[in-house]
């Protein structure tokens, strides 16, 4: 899917479900910029506010590509912020934690993922921006959370800093290997910002209710612990040593051109295996009769004589040789492989963005993956580079005058 493309217009009649609803957000990085450009997905204007010289930090992550005037623009700015406007503000100098507290009065929702903290210090917090807009809905997403004081609510944290202290890592690696960090991408800002969004949603609903706004703070580290539930999950059960000590095979097999995923956690399916693979008579080994004996079993016997099976086969080929044979399983893709993939075109989940540094291939970004029937999906606009709409916004919200802006840009409060 390209920018400026709409792949299902006839849903264009209905509107988006959060046309109306305003952001004003001080991001960085991934965590809010992720939900914040969901909530844009779904009809929301969000206006980004980030530092007027060199913007927020997400920009100068790597890999990275060259904008339209030379700076450097990184990946994980460039995932997360198509369809945002940009105001460069300097919330560290007092004229523009002012514009700041006289923009946010316009909006509905006031989001931030600072340190927990930071925004009270400058005279940004909850308290102060519902003294002046009490209906305000104010998103916080942090490392530890700002309502609640814990013994590390002062720390910085990225997401893989949480999804180590979710004990995720421990859990599939064991205590005396070091971790394998950020196996999937993430997934500390992502669930953040998931959860962010879900607040608020609610939060706009309980608002309409009673005509309150309120304060929505995210932990990350909260956000982590619900996503990996089963680390404390088993442990209460009696599950001292990870999946190694449960009785199920989820592994990757090899297969003539990489790696085919299976899951079986039930006898039949086993058994399934095991017809399929020229092995019937598996399902008279009293060793692997019950699913307790597949993982003592599994390296000696089970995993030979599967890749045996599969050493001929490409992964997606016997992908759908085990799925016919009621197995379920998948390829272990690489990059080129979700590129190319026909399921992912058809749901429209990688979006095109055109590079402004002279390289012919485009940015690939995920497309939003909430399907709606009666929500047109798109158009997509690119990411705005620092401040592009710094002068529209406080012109347009304030009614400052050029005269003001240009005073504002020469002393560096704005971009």
């Amino acid at each position: 899917m390209r920018l400026g493309e709409i792949a299902n217009p006839e849903a264009q009649r209905w509107g988006k479900p959060l046309e109306g609803v305003r952001i004003l957000s001080a991001e960085q990085m991934q965590a809010l910029p992720y939900a914040t450009q969901l909530l844009a997905r779904l009809g929301a204007e969000v206006i980004k506010v980030e530092h007027p010289v060199h913007g927020e930090s997400g920009r100068g992550s790597s890999p990275a590509m060259v904008d339209p005037e030379g700076r450097s623009v990184g990946a994980t700015y460039l995932r997360n912020n198509l369809g945002k406007h940009s105001v460069g503000l300097d919330l560290k100098d007092p004229r523009g934690r002012e514009l700041f507290l006289r923009l946010a009065t316009r909006f509905d929702v006031i989001a931030e993922n600072f340190k927990a903290g930071t925004m009270d210090r400058m005279g940004l917090g909850y308290a102060d921006i519902a003294a002046v807009h009490p209906r305000a809905i104010y998103l916080s997403i942090s490392g530890f959370g700002n309502t609640v004081d814990t013994p590390y609510r002062s720390w910085p944290a990225y997401a893989a800093i949480v999804e180590a202290m979710s004990g995720v890592y421990a859990y599939r690696n064991g205590p005396d290997r070091p971790p394998v960090t950020t196996p999937v991408g993430a997934l500390g800002d992502i669930s953040s910002g998931l959860f962010g969004v879900i607040g608020v949603l609610a939060a706009l609903r309980h608002r309409d209710r009673t005509g309150e706004g309120q304060h929505v703070d995210i932990a990350m580290l909260d956000a982590v612990v619900s996503m990996t539930d089963i680390v404390t999950n088993f442990w209460s059960m009696g599950v001292r040593e990870g999946l190694d000590e449960v009785p199920l095979i989820v592994e990757g097999f090899k297969a003539a051109d990489g790696y085919v995923v299976m899951q079986i956690v039930r006898e039949p399916q086993f058994e399934r295996l095991a017809d399929l693979i020229g092995h019937p008579e598996w399902k008279d080994d009293p060793r692997l009769a019950t699913r307790e004996g597949w993982r003592p079993n599994l390296e000696s016997v089970i995993r030979p004589a599967v890749e045996a099976w599969l050493a001929d086969k490409p992964k997606l080929e016997a992908t759908h040789l085990l799925t016919e044979a009621g197995i379920v399983s998948g390829p272990s893709n690489t990059a080129p492989d979700v590129i190319a993939d026909p399921h992912l075109a058809a749901r429209n989940m990688l979006v095109e963005m055109p590079r402004t540094d002279g390289e012919a291939d485009p940015i690939l970004i995920p497309g939003n993956p909430v399907k709606m029937s009666k929500v047109a999906e798109g158009p997509e606009t690119r990411v705005p580079w620092v401040g592009e709409q710094t002068d529209d916004v406080l012109r347009d919200e304030l009614g400052l005058h050029d005269d003001e802006l240009a005073e504002l840009r020469a002393e560096g409060v704005i971009t």
